[in-house]
């Protein structure tokens, strides 16, 4: 079957959320508070930018570590999105009956990096994870990051986690934003990073990098929930399951899993 052409599909997005937000005699006019994952942050700033343009409605970002969200979410944080880097949070908030029953789908399934901002300086194979050249290594906290906790099974795999943790030569921020912020001034000299965080759409930031084996760790399968039961919320919802976003998503390094197009609307209707 043949897909959408670029103004097809627009016209078709434009209808889908004029259909969502007018249902109930609303204008454009209004807001939402987006919770998401650090590593999504210059896509979903992208994303939300394509949205308001259409739109007219306002998309309020906010940033952070997926476990530090979750546990803001459950004590009522009044966000009405959640874009989490993993599946099980935005699982356990569906079970807590947290979230709009239903809402929950993937949009989209990241990618580890082990990135230095020196060029050249990370080999193609990560032989530099074996040698030890390097002071420090970078990651973001197991605990709170899904991303961090990849580079966590990554480094296992290797044999390198106990050693490491031993000699106190791993550094750990709160989120992949923070992670990224340390090696990209020089405060350590590499890092586990997400794609997304140097691949900008047709382009790689610089530096050296090499794409952690994706046997080395558990997929990264990034999950989004609609706290909230409102209007823009789920309309920007809609969005990004739209054709229309799928090329940005992708542009930063992501998978978009088949089928993750195809909304569900009936399922985060009132």
């Amino acid at each position: 079957m043949r897909g959408f052409g670029g103004r097809q599909a627009r016209s078709v997005l434009s209808l889908i959320v004029s259909v969502v937000l007018l249902g109930h005699g609303a204008a454009w006019a209004g807001a939402a508070k987006i919770a998401v994952a650090s590593n999504f942050q210059a896509t979903a700033k992208q994303l939300a930018a394509a949205f308001e343009r259409q739109t007219g409605a306002i998309i309020k970002l906010s940033f952070g570590s997926t476990g530090l969200f979750y546990a803001q979410i459950r004590h009522g944080a009044p966000f009405d999105a959640f874009f989490a880097a993993d599946e099980a949070r935005p699982r356990r908030l569906e079970q807590e009956g947290v979230i709009v029953p239903g809402s929950r789908f993937t949009y989209a399934e990241g990618k580890l990096v082990l990135w230095s901002a020196k060029p050249d300086y990370v080999l193609g194979n990560g032989k530099v994870l074996r040698e030890g050249g390097f002071e420090h290594i970078a990651l973001a906290n197991p605990k709170l990051a899904p991303y961090g906790l990849a580079a966590q099974q990554a480094l296992r795999e290797l044999g390198l986690w106990e050693t490491l943790q031993k000699d106190d030569r791993l550094v750990m921020g709160q989120n992949i934003g923070q992670t990224h912020q340390l090696v990209a001034s020089g405060s350590v000299s590499l890092g586990f990073v997400a794609l997304s965080q140097i691949q900008r759409p047709g382009q790689l930031v610089p530096g050296s990098y090499w794409p952690v084996p994706s046997k080395f760790y558990e997929p990264i399968t990034q999950q989004a929930v609609l706290v909230q039961d409102a209007q823009v919320a789920r309309a920007f919802l809609e969005f990004i399951r739209s054709p229309q976003a799928r090329p940005i998503i992708e542009s930063y390094g992501y998978q978009v899993p088949v089928g993750a197009i195809a909304p569900h609307r009936a399922a985060v209707t009132k």
